[in-house]
């Protein structure tokens, strides 16, 4: 995995949120983690119309001042991967993204350049693949990459688009809570759930959450703690969550899961601040 130090990450729940444009909600974030860059290398492999998605991407990143390159052009993408000042992974399919960058066996360069230390942006799918699996994905299987193994830049699994379940709801289907619980069942992996305007921040060692809605962040956790009342800690995961003044006006709950007790303790936590 890469250094935890060297990492610069903005993992995005979602690249619009409501009433406002593409990108709008997270451009303050993006232009603080970019820095002196002034070139962005975006992979686009998310979506099938690849040529729309880069114009797109393109014209929005042009309006803040910087020169982007998609990747389904040019002809040597690791080389370019090596040489890139930073990277925009951008949100759709997670199947079809993550089978891209295996095939173009990119997975490795892209570790290797976060690794350096150049700033990388994931949305949605593109935040998933970020993450040591593809196992919080809720997209359909539209093909089949060769493994679920991804880039692995956090230690950790994002489940970007949280909903929280609606008690007043007649659907009987699955909740996105038991989705992610049924992860947890099979999985030691710590997985957050980003409701939308979600975004994490990784930099200097630290995790920074920044929401205007908040997230639910469920962990496998030690029994001990199951039943203790807290508030939203500094740290996420416990000892490794940095907090920033943006967390102080988050709503979170946390769910704790432990597969062998069979059950579920919810702490509810207050607004603070």
């Amino acid at each position: 995995m890469a250094s935890t130090i060297r990492k610069r990450l903005l993992l995005i729940s979602n690249s619009t949120q409501h009433g406002r444009g593409y990108l709008d909600h997270v451009e303050a974030e993006i232009r603080d983690l970019l820095g002196p860059a002034r070139r962005v290398l975006f992979a686009p492999f998310a979506m099938l119309d690849r040529e729309a998605y880069e114009a797109k991407t393109r014209e929005r990143f042009e309006a803040m001042g910087y020169r982007l390159d998609s990747l389904h052009r040019v002809a040597d993408p690791q080389h370019r991967v090596e040489g890139a000042e930073a990277i925009f992974i951008g949100g759709g399919n997670t199947f079809r993204l993550l089978k891209a960058l295996q095939d173009l066996e990119l997975v490795r360069s892209i570790r290797s350049r976060v690794a350096d230390g150049i700033p990388l942006i994931g949305s949605s799918a593109g935040s998933i693949v970020s993450c040591p699996t593809l196992k919080t994905t809720k997209d359909m299987p539209v093909v089949e990459p060769a493994s679920f193994e991804a880039l692995a830049l956090v230690d950790f699994q994002i489940s970007p688009h949280y909903l929280d379940p609606d008690p007043a709801s007649t659907h009987m289907g699955e909740t996105q809570e038991e989705r992610i619980l049924q992860v947890l069942e099979e999985n030691d992996c710590p997985v957050g759930g980003l409701r939308e305007g979600g975004v994490l921040r990784v930099q200097d060692g630290a995790r920074q959450l920044g929401s205007s809605e908040g997230a639910r962040l469920p962990w496998r956790s030690n029994p001990e703690r199951r039943s203790a009342p807290c508030w939203l800690p500094r740290h996420w995961p416990p000892n490794d969550f940095e907090g920033n003044p943006a967390v102080q006006s988050v709503r979170c709950v946390f769910i704790a899961h432990a597969r062998r007790l069979h059950q579920r303790s919810r702490v509810r936590l207050p607004r603070t601040g």
